[in-house]
């Protein structure tokens, strides 16, 4: 079902219309805060959802700005989402910077727990994954379900970084400054580098180890 409709649906707006028109129940906007493009697409077409936002207590300065920034700008509840362990219980508990140690441990403490938790309240989440992140998303789909049963809406998948930033000037969207510095894709300020122009756009996330995604999206995804 999800690759009958990735083939006939191709714009963010498409796919968005559809989830408005099919999840029943509600709906999780989740954002990082790179860019806000998800936030203003969903404003237009899922003006009941909730937008989510994991605070790992790792962020950037600029990401927490950002964040604040869209909780101004959309009338949509940003529910902010965090670990059972503050950062400094994570640092008794397991010792200090264990994103350097353990990297899976901490995203799985700090990211995919509390994602999973907030997410049963919700029939449907809604993701900014492009295709052209990396080779690790080049085949995700548009719609599927996860591993939990619930629906994955990824309306950006066929979106460029290109069309990204012309769609962010074009609308006057809030910037994330990072983005012009280097860093293409932003995650916790412990584990996120800038990168070259041309490399691989993720090659900053987690250098220096074996790892290229926090554990959100790699579930084996349920047709």
């Amino acid at each position: 079902m999800n690759h009958a409709l990735d083939n006939a649906v191709k714009s963010a707006e498409e796919i968005l219309t559809w989830a408005n028109e099919h999840v029943h129940g509600s709906i999780a906007v989740t954002l990082s805060m790179e860019n806000t493009v998800l936030a203003e697409l969903a404003n237009r077409y899922l003006p009941r959802a909730d937008f989510l936002f994991l605070d790992t207590e790792y962020h950037f300065p600029e990401t927490l700005e950002v964040a604040d920034a869209v909780e101004q700008r959309y009338p949509q509840t940003l529910v902010r989402a965090t670990a059972e362990l503050s950062r400094k219980e994570q640092d008794q508990k397991y010792g200090p910077m264990l994103y350097m140690r353990d990297p899976g441990a901490c995203c799985q403490m700090r990211k995919v727990a509390p994602l999973h938790n907030t997410l049963a309240n919700y029939a449907g989440w809604v993701t900014g994954i492009r295709r052209a992140d990396g080779p690790s998303r080049a085949d995700a789909p548009g719609v599927s379900k996860d591993a939990a049963g619930r629906w994955k809406i990824s309306p950006l998948i066929h979106w460029s970084l290109e069309d990204t930033e012309a769609f962010i000037q074009s609308e006057g969207l809030i910037r994330h400054p990072l983005t012009t510095q280097g860093y293409p894709s932003i995650g916790c300020a412990t584990c996120t580098l800038p990168v070259s122009p041309g490399d691989d756009p993720r090659a900053g996330r987690w250098a220096g180890h074996n790892k290229t995604e926090c554990g959100l999206h790699v579930e084996g995804a349920r047709s």
